[in-house]
């Protein structure tokens, strides 16, 4: 005795159901991780930008010290900040003089540049230590301040202890090393 059957079971369209719905979960999983990778990875490359930046701005900025010269504030060297007149290049394209503070604002290393916004440099500072070089050669001497209105020292270095989420507690420190170009 042959019953013409037509159709599934509930049993069959139960399980076509949890084998469907199981594949939509772990597909959805799965572009989920890739998305969250892809986050990951462009704030990954957002920081790497900065920071390149930041040294590349730094690193223009202490050349093109304006010290000495009528018109500009000096060189004030601290040992947690520094305020200097630096050639900055302006959105036109041409070159101005500007009085720039360097510190550190909550937790950011920052520039501040008169008039005008501050920059953020680093993320993340939770100390900024500064020292300035007075003499070069095997007996080189680094100062913890320089103060004058006519000169600049031979180089600046900067020491930033910042607190890497990913390093866990243990802060990390970069230094920076940045000439000041030549005199005379």
């Amino acid at each position: 005795m042959f019953r013409d059957r037509r159709g599934f079971t509930l049993i069959e369209v139960l399980v076509a159901l949890t084998v469907g719905v199981t594949v939509v979960l772990v597909a959805h999983q799965l572009f989920a991780a890739i998305v969250d990778q892809g986050k990951m990875l462009t704030g990954v490359r957002t920081a790497l930008d900065r920071a390149a930046n930041a040294r590349r701005w730094l690193r223009v900025a202490f050349l093109s010290l304006d010290v000495g010269t009528e018109g500009t504030g000096g060189f004030d060297g601290r040992q947690n900040h520094a305020t200097f007149t630096t050639w900055l290049l302006t959105p036109d394209g041409w070159f101005e003089r500007r009085q720039v503070e360097l510190g550190r604002e909550r937790d950011a290393l920052v520039a501040t540049i008169t008039p005008g916004s501050p920059i953020r440099l680093i993320d993340s500072v939770t100390d900024v230590e500064l020292d300035y070089l007075f003499e070069p050669g095997g007996e080189s001497r680094w100062v913890r301040e320089w103060v004058s209105p006519v000169s600049a020292p031979l180089a600046v270095r900067i020491r930033v202890k910042r607190s890497e989420k990913a390093e866990g507690p243990k802060p990390v420190t970069d230094t920076l090393l940045l000439l000041v170009k030549e005199r005379g």
